[in-house]
């Protein structure tokens, strides 16, 4: 299978899996290099992120959502982390965590990932505009996994889209029961 055709989630595994045997990420073996890496991922992963969350946030939270972005910080490990968030009334209340795409490269890590509030660790590869638009898919899983986990953690409530605006549409097949015959039924 030429690479082209390979989905792009497989490729990124494929290098994680190959910095893991050559103690490299990027080509780059030094951790300095690695960071110049990482940093420039960061840039590059940012709009990205940022899209992400204000779907989320415009068509679950109503608009209520308030999104915040770290830039490049320094972690007490030595470890390198950038982070965008999204908060609102109704988690805040109750005290959870905000959804959280967080880009970290630990002090004592090979290579970077990607990981949200509640759900962790997926390779992070970017080192082009192409590679970071081939993260939306990543993204968006991490803050749709974020969400469904912080309502377990909490209640339904805590999403506006399902309390605070009743014309919205569900979408939703009829139940049928585990015995019916499909080839029988009149719908």
């Amino acid at each position: 299978m030429p690479e082209s055709a390979i989905p792009a989630y497989i490729t990124n595994l494929i290098r994680h899996f190959e910095d893991l045997r050559d103690g490299t990420h990027g080509g780059s073996a030094s951790r300095k290099d690695k960071e110049a890496h990482f940093e420039k991922a960061v840039q590059l992963l940012s709009p990205v992120a940022r899209q992400v969350l204000t779907e989320v946030n415009r068509n679950l939270l109503l608009n209520t959502g308030q999104l915040t972005e770290t830039g490049l910080c320094r972690t007490a490990d030595g470890g390198l982390n950038a982070s965008w968030v999204l908060s609102w009334p109704e988690q805040r209340e109750i005290g959870i965590e905000p959804i959280m795409l967080q880009a970290y490269f630990g002090g004592g890590f090979h290579h970077p990932h990607l990981r949200g509030t509640t759900v962790h660790d997926w390779p992070l590869n970017v080192f082009s505009d192409e590679d970071a638009a081939e993260q939306l898919s990543v993204l968006r899983a991490i803050a749709s996994s974020d969400l469904h986990n912080l309502v377990y953690r909490a209640d339904y409530r805590i999403v506006p889209v399902v309390t605070g605006n009743s014309s919205t549409p569900r979408h939703g097949a009829k139940r049928r029961s585990c015995d019916s015959t499909i080839a029988n039924d009149p719908d």
